[in-house]
């Protein structure tokens, strides 16, 4: 029983140091995350982080892996609703899905850049694990597919452009409110409703309905 508690125990403080990288992240960006800070953060000693971690970059990208969410909601969602309720209501709800991801996850991934050896790591953990930002762009143009496959997206569009204008729209909306530090107008329901019948309008035979 001592030695379950003891795991358990040891389980806790790697989340506790987890969570307080990532809340030191937010607060002073990624590069400016320190063992020191951590340590102080948790209440433990520097040397108390390398019983779970080897050092700075191990512990960064284990908050990264872990903290940090996937779009994998809004993009499953995306694909079980081939073929039903309105094609453009579909992918609106998806974009706003994966703009909340966006948000999230810009501070974080933005100081990646500054960070070239965690970077490299980030990288080659994604691809060990099938991820990447290419795949929600996939499976975006596999939707688009699919619909102009039933006749519900005009067989006119460019599938793989069209998620590619979509996903980047996002992604520059969530840049652009961490650049300014405040709301953009109008609203993201407003622009993505509009930008979702453009980009993907329907098919002649249904805009008659």
């Amino acid at each position: 029983m001592a030695a379950g508690k003891k795991g358990s125990g040891r389980v806790n403080r790697r989340s506790q140091i987890l969570q307080a990288a990532e809340s030191l992240m937010h607060l002073h960006g990624l590069t400016g995350v320190t063992t020191r800070q951590i340590a102080r953060e948790v209440g433990c000693s520097e040397g108390a982080l390398y019983v779970h971690f080897k050092g700075r970059l191990e512990l960064l990208l284990a908050m990264l892996e872990e903290s940090l969410p996937d779009m994998l909601g809004p993009l499953k969602t995306l694909r079980e609703s081939v073929g039903r309720n309105s094609p453009q209501a579909n992918l609106a709800t998806a974009l706003s899905g994966i703009l909340k991801f966006h948000r999230r996850v810009l501070p974080a991934t933005g100081g990646l850049f500054a960070e070239p050896e965690l970077l490299a790591a980030y990288r080659e953990s994604l691809a060990r694990q099938g991820k990447g930002p290419h795949l929600s762009m996939a499976a975006l143009a596999d939707y688009i597919s699919a619909e102009q496959g039933l006749g519900r997206i005009a067989s006119s569009v460019d599938a793989k452009l069209a998620a590619y204008l979509l996903i980047s729209s996002s992604f520059f909306r969530a840049f652009m409110e961490q650049f300014s530090g405040r709301p953009m107008q109008p609203p993201w329901e407003k622009v993505v409703t509009q930008l979702v019948k453009t980009l993907t309008p329907h098919t002649a035979r249904n805009s008659l309905k």
